[in-house]
This record gives structure tokens, C-alpha cells and sequence, in this order.
């Protein structure tokens, strides 16, 4: 009896010093952020909508550039978004620390004070601003179509060519873009998704005919999905009032002036102010979009 209590003692001993060594393993992160000096850009990320962002688990993206780690977990984000993110944490003399967080949650996480702003492909919407503050537009993009090669919708110029087509349209849950589906002419509304990709995935099994994005993710979805099409849209037959989802900004909690200064002075510094800068960034950040990216 006594050796046996003895042998339980000693198990029990181990298992309790392998707990300290992991505990003191899993702080070294903060340990080293803490011995830096400096303050922390804690940033909110979908990390799971390309080109803007997405999670990989590769430390380097196909072309060399430094992806981030994300928080809590051994994968790395990178994209358009998180490309931004970097070079305002460097003007900033910051260490930037990447949250993944789902869309739909994503603005939660910021109340919560998880992260201290948002950088996600985010639209600066009225909504929105009732709840939130906005810099000026780190990106302005153009809206779209996607359909399927082959429905007969490729050829589409405008949405007025939908009329009489009886589409079933889906866009992604959460967004702007939920407003604007109402204008596509004798449309179904369907289903709406989490995810662009099940936006995308949608339109290919059939589920839907036509979604409403970006110009940006539509490229990168069509980069893995030959099937699908973009419909750019005429300029006098496209979408009316839908500047929300063009302007896309940096979202931080209402009346943290502090903090959307901050963000406003870093992005003039890093000179992404112009429109051509802008595209010129998207372009570098579509080399490194993965065929496959990682969304859980």
C-alpha cells in the first residue's frame, strides 16, 4: 500500500511539473512582446475572405512576403487587409497581433475589447456608424456579379437584362450587400452564406444563379472555380446607393478617438491614400492568394 501511494505521489508530482514547463511554454509569446517595449495593434480579421485576407499555415506566402501569426493558434494570416495591418503597426512602432473571427461575430469581438480595431474588407455603412467609427477608406471597390459558365448569364451587361429571368441571387451574410440584392429585377432571394466561398460554392452546385460581391474576391474565387464568370456591370445599369460597399475602412469602437486617430495618421504615413497605390497593393496581394485557404 505504501509503495503504491508512494508511486501515485510521484506521478502526481511529475504531472504537475510537465504543467508548469507547458505554462511557461505557451507565455514565451507574451513574454517576448512584453520585453519588446512596445505597445500591441490588436487587430479583428475574417481571415477567411481573399483576396483582403485569409489563413494559411505557412509562415511565408507563395511569393516570400512575412504572413502574421494568428492569435491563439499555430496558422498565419495574410492578404490585402493584413498587408495593411503590417506596415500601420510598423509606422506605429507596434507589434501587430492578428484575432481570427468570423464575420458575423467579428464586431462583437471588438465590444468585447478582444481586439482594439477592425481591418476586414469592411464597408463603412450608416449602420455601422451608429455603432462604430470609421477612418477614411483604405480601399474603394467595385460591385459584381458572379454566375455560372454555361447558365446563359455570362453575357449579362446590366441588371436590367435579369428582368424576366427569375434568378435566385445569395450574397453573404452580414454584409452590405444583403441591401442590394432587392434591385436585381423578378429575382428569388436564397439563401445567404457565412463565407464567400459558400457564396461561390452556391452558384456551382446550382443552389443559386447569381451572387453580389466584389471585384476583388470575385477574381480570387474564379482563380480556384473555372466554372463561375464575373458580370461587370454597365455604369448606368449597375447598382444605385451602393457607396457603403465601396468604401472600405477601418472600424474601431465609437469614441475611441484616440485609437481612430492613430489609425488615420499610420495610414498617411504608409501613403495609401490614392487609389493607384491602393490597386497596386491588391495586385501584390493576389500573387500570394492560396489555391486552397483555410476558413475554420
Amino acid at each position: 500500500m505504501k509503495s503504491g501511494m508512494k508511486f501515485r505521489k510521484m506521478m502526481m508530482a511529475a504531472a504537475a511539473g510537465m504543467m508548469i514547463l507547458a505554462g511557461c511554454g505557451s507565455s514565451g509569446g507574451e513574454e517576448k512582446k512584453a520585453d519588446s517595449g512596445k505597445e500591441v495593434l490588436k487587430v479583428g480579421v475574417e481571415c477567411a475572405y481573399p483576396p483582403f485576407n485569409w489563413t494559411q499555415t505557412e509562415e511565408t506566402t507563395t511569393t516570400g512576403k512575412e504572413a502574421t501569426p494568428i492569435y491563439g493558434t499555430s496558422q498565419y494570416a495574410y492578404g490585402y487587409d493584413v498587408a495593411v495591418a503590417q506596415e500601420m503597426a510598423k509606422a506605429l512602432d507596434m507589434d501587430l497581433e492578428v484575432h481570427k473571427s468570423e464575420w458575423a461575430s467579428i464586431t462583437q469581438g471588438l465590444d468585447a475589447g478582444d481586439y482594439d480595431v477592425i481591418i476586414s474588407g469592411m464597408g463603412r455603412t450608416a449602420k455601422r456608424e451608429q455603432s462604430y467609427d470609421f477612418t477614411d477608406p483604405y480601399y474603394y471597390r467595385t460591385n459584381c456579379l458572379v454566375v455560372k459558365k454555361g447558365s446563359g448569364l455570362e453575357d449579362v451587361k446590366g441588371l436590367s437584362d435579369l428582368a424576366g429571368k427569375n434568378v435566385t441571387v445569395t450574397t453573404q451574410l452580414g454584409t452590405g450587400w444583403v441591401d442590394l440584392l432587392d434591385q436585381i429585377p423578378d429575382a428569388t432571394l436564397g439563401a445567404n452564406y457565412e463565407t464567400t466561398s459558400e457564396c461561390f460554392m452556391a452558384v456551382n452546385n446550382g443552389v443559386a444563379d447569381v451572387v453580389v460581391v466584389d471585384e476583388p474576391t470575385a477574381r480570387a474565387a474564379l482563380a480556384t472555380n473555372p466554372d463561375l464568370a464575373i458580370v461587370t456591370l454597365d455604369e448606368n445599369d449597375k447598382f444605385k446607393n451602393d457607396e457603403e460597399m465601396t468604401n472600405i475602412c477601418i472600424a474601431v469602437r465609437k469614441g475611441d478617438e484616440e485609437t481612430l486617430k492613430k489609425m488615420e495618421e499610420s495610414l498617411k504615413k504608409i501613403g495609401l491614400t490614392s487609389k493607384e497605390d491602393m490597386d497596386k497593393l491588391m495586385d501584390e496581394s493576389f500573387k500570394d492568394v492560396p489555391a486552397t485557404s483555410i476558413s475554420g
